[in-house]
């Protein structure tokens, strides 16, 4: 049979049964367990789903929109160290991380969020950060962070033992607390650099990303300045020497506090002076005996003279001065 005929005849068979073409782009099958079964994604991976945020870059650290930086740094005090006699982080500055800022969640979560881009979260709340990336900038490193990694750590840019080496001492429990879970002073920042740094201050140690140093020495002198902390001559020097490369470098808006570590001292009641023993009416004669009733009284002699109602050697009462 020629081909174009047998061709015709098949094509007359497909129109009279009503079959058609299978399509080249729909060759998949559904079936009933498809769609009543979920998939195995636990309840805390679909939190971290629901909560993603933030895709873009972000800078790190707090925002900077004072006064100049170099006029702040003028105005504080400049004094050696003092002893690190006593120094004790979670004693002195609070065991763990606190809310600062009331909004039910620590300090430490607060900062990842802020200073990571492509954050996600572990809660619904958006409290507990399970991953994001930090633009460090300290090393310039990009960090692809997640919860157990270790690659970033919460700096204090003022290093506690720094703070308490340079005026900590004289505030209040509360208010080294303030200063340990202060946004002001807190960054994340590579895990490394941060433990290179360690309690020194910025003449002994700077961040390698030179870029930095003016937004990250700028900090520094705002949270010396917020909790009445003093810099030593060569951290001075050193924070002068960055700034005059950035002039117009602004600090934080604060206001200073007034250490209150005495507060306990200043609130106790004076004692009340004591009041002079009362004179007993008439005059007294001096030497002579008294009763028991004026032991302790004062009495005016003729001459003038006061004299006191006492024991004598022999364990007498009598007028003495």
């Amino acid at each position: 049979m020629p081909r174009k005929l047998f061709a015709l005849l098949c094509a007359a068979v497909l129109v009279l049964t009503g079959c058609s073409v299978p399509s080249d782009t729909d060759n998949s099958t559904v079936s009933a367990s498809d769609v009543l079964e979920p998939t195995s994604t636990s309840s805390e991976e679909l939190h971290i789903e629901l909560a993603s945020t933030k895709s873009n870059k972000v800078n790190p650290g707090p925002k900077l929109n004072g006064p100049k930086a170099l006029s702040m740094l003028k105005s504080l005090p400049v004094k050696g160290k003092a002893p690190a006699t006593g120094y004790n982080r979670n004693k002195k500055f609070g065991n763990g991380w606190k809310d600062y800022d009331g909004d039910k969640c620590d300090e430490r979560q607060d900062t990842l969020s802020r200073d990571m881009s492509k954050v996600k979260f572990k809660d619904r709340k958006k409290c507990t950060v399970a991953s994001g990336t930090l633009h460090d900038k300290y090393t310039s490193k990009k960090i692809n962070w997640k919860v157990k990694s270790g690659s970033v750590d919460i700096d204090h840019v003022v290093a506690l033992k720094n703070a308490w080496i340079s005026g900590a001492q004289q505030l209040s429990q509360s208010q080294r607390q303030a200063l340990a879970n202060d946004p002001l002073n807190l960054i994340a920042a590579d895990a490394s650099a941060n433990r290179k740094k360690g309690d020194k201050n910025a003449a002994e140690w700077l961040p390698k990303n030179k870029s930095f140093r003016c937004q990250y020495v700028a900090t520094q002198i705002s949270v010396k300045k917020k909790y009445a902390l003093s810099v030593t001559k060569a951290e001075k020097n050193a924070m002068t020497k960055v700034l005059n490369t950035c002039r117009n470098q602004k600090g934080a808006k604060v206001t200073a506090i007034k250490p209150a570590g005495n507060q306990k001292k200043n609130t106790q009641k004076k004692s009340a002076p004591k009041k002079s023993p009362s004179l007993v009416k008439g005059t007294v004669h001096p030497g002579s005996y008294c009763k028991n009733a004026d032991k302790g009284k004062r009495g005016k002699a003729k001459s003038g003279k006061v004299y006191t109602c006492k024991y004598d050697a022999n364990g007498k009462l009598r007028w003495r001065v």
